[in-house]
């Protein structure tokens, strides 16, 4: 939801420094893996050490910027079918990388106990169902449904767990984190379900014969 209200600023602010960079031959796939590099450095040095105002802060910067890459292609009129599975699969490894360490910190900062287990439980899962809410969608693209329902795409999913992180920081107490994650897993597997039950509706009555070949 953050994500469809905050494109129209991004737009905003990123098309002219987009155009610079087409002048200088940068292209959006560029743009994508060296964000995603980026996002992964950023979460890999910061999160397991424990650093929650640092990190979030450069998490937030590369989110934020994380849509130059569609908005320099939608500018130099470069959009491509690529562009966009690079894209999504960047984002994945993005999204693991952030909460895989989040894992990693509670594994080795958190002492033995409920708190621990169920907070490396809770990034797991969130590595799960981060990647199973885009992957409904783009699964039901392609038996011809649509499914961008939702209350936590990832803009809401990263946003969440970097406020959390942030609020532990700024000196709240670890359980924070928890539930944080805790909100994360809960909204994924909503919108999971929305997008599940949305693409059902759609294609109720569609002989299986019509519908693209099994998952894989």
């Amino acid at each position: 939801m953050l994500g469809n209200h905050g494109r129209g600023l991004t737009k905003a602010l990123f098309t002219k420094p987009a155009m610079l960079l087409a002048k200088a031959g940068i292209t959006p796939n560029m743009l994508t893996v060296a964000g995603t590099i980026a996002s992964i450095a950023a979460a890999v040095l910061t999160i397991p050490q424990g650093r929650f105002i640092l990190g979030p802060i450069l998490l937030t910067c590369l989110l934020v910027a994380d849509s130059f890459d569609g908005i320099l292609a939608r500018a130099t009129g470069t959009s491509s079918a690529f562009g966009a599975f690079l894209d999504s699969t960047m984002d994945r490894l993005a999204d693991g990388a952030v909460f895989g360490s989040l894992a990693m910190w509670a594994a080795t900062h958190l002492a033995p106990g409920p708190l621990r287990t169920w907070t490396i439980a809770l990034a797991l899962a969130a590595v799960v169902l981060g990647a199973a809410v885009p992957y409904a969608r783009a699964r039901a693209e392609s038996v011809g449904a649509r499914a961008s329902v939702g209350i936590a795409e990832r803009t809401d999913r990263l946003v969440a767990i970097g406020l959390a992180a942030f609020a532990v920081g700024l000196g709240a107490p670890q359980w924070v984190i928890t539930a944080g994650l805790a909100l994360v897993v809960t909204a994924s597997f909503i919108t999971v379900i929305q997008r599940v039950l949305t693409v059902r509706a759609q294609l109720a009555g569609v002989p299986a014969g019509g519908r693209a070949g099994a998952a894989g």
